[in-house]
């Protein structure tokens, strides 16, 4: 029940776009993801001209989404909303096949996943990113997350590299089963 795909896109939703934790989405939880994206890839520094770049991907965010999701056009965008947009435009598709503003918005994160700019994600940078969401009292389950999620190919370079993140992210929203590799991508949920 964990990781059906109702609470997997719960999860998106609450730890990933209501920055502000009230409960919808709104145009100031995407520019809050713009300095928070800002900060975190530039490790503290946030320069002008990185945050109008963010600033405008998360305002092109925020448009797709809310020309897609907010019904009833009150500049609010609730769960049920979010998740009937996920199903009309993510569910049973490729990655490629994406909105483009979602799949810019999953391509920055890997940025801020890599820490260390190495173009992979490992074990390392992958806990830290699980532990700033939620709370757990033993690396263990991450650890084990992060193993489910690896290929071969994935084991040899020592991590998730961008076009396997942009896979796996893909199978996390458009895949509704409740048991492939990819309902990890976030850690223990």
């Amino acid at each position: 029940m964990a990781y059906s795909w109702d609470n997997r896109v719960d999860f998106v939703v609450r730890y990933m776009y209501d920055i502000d934790n009230n409960g919808f989405l709104d145009q100031n939880d995407f520019l809050c993801m713009a300095v928070r994206a800002c900060v975190v890839e530039g490790k503290g520094d946030c320069s002008t001209a990185r945050l109008d770049d963010y600033k405008k991907l998360m305002t092109n965010l925020w448009e797709e989404i809310s020309a897609i999701a907010d019904d009833d056009k009150d500049g609010k965008i609730s769960n049920q909303e979010f998740k009937d947009a996920v199903k009309k435009t993510c569910v049973g598709k490729k990655y490629e096949e994406f909105p483009q503003a979602m799949r810019a918005f999953i391509e920055s994160n890997f940025k801020l996943l890599d820490i260390d700019s190495d173009g992979i994600v490992g074990v390392k940078e992958y806990r830290y990113n699980c532990i700033t969401r939620v709370a757990i009292d033993d690396i263990t389950p991450i650890d084990k997350a992060f193993e489910t999620l690896l290929n071969d190919e994935d084991r040899k370079r020592g991590g998730l590299s961008l076009d396997r993140y942009k896979e796996l992210y893909g199978q996390f929203l458009g895949n509704t089963a409740d048991n492939h590799p990819a309902v990890n991508l976030f850690g223990p949920l």
